[in-house]
């Protein structure tokens, strides 16, 4: 399972990475994509709306299912990757680089607090796999 180091993970299976003072991009994990088999369609926000930390905000549907996707950090959508409309395969060839869903300008930087670094995000999949 691919958890790269340079990212803060949720319990659902979501990923940040910080790309400056307020900026974070995200996306599905790679133990997510996995689990959702062939994803066929992403309804992601729109740009200029507002997200609450672990509130749904878009939509992952794969052929086994449709999925909720829950923001890792409060916010204001500030871009989104249009190519998934297109693609939506992208998320599970690439979840970390060319799947990621959206840009996020996030309110408080506390919330970062509540989310799994890389170490503790592998210990909670070891956990829950069982």
């Amino acid at each position: 399972m691919n958890i790269p180091e340079d990212l803060l993970y949720t319990k659902e299976h979501e990923w940040i990475r910080i790309e400056g003072a307020d900026i974070c991009r995200m996306g599905i994990t790679d133990h997510a994509q996995a689990a959702l088999g062939d994803i066929t369609f992403v309804d992601l926000p729109a740009d200029g709306s507002d997200c609450g930390q672990f509130k749904q905000f878009a939509i992952v549907e794969s052929v086994k299912a449709a999925s909720d996707v829950f923001a890792p950090l409060s916010g204001t959508i500030v871009g989104s990757n249009t190519e998934l409309t297109s693609n939506p395969e992208l998320v599970n060839q690439s979840p970390y680089d060319k799947g990621w869903f959206c840009l996020i300008k996030f309110s408080d930087e506390k919330e970062k607090e509540k989310l799994f670094s890389p170490a503790d995000y592998r210990k909670y999949l070891e956990e829950t796999a069982h």
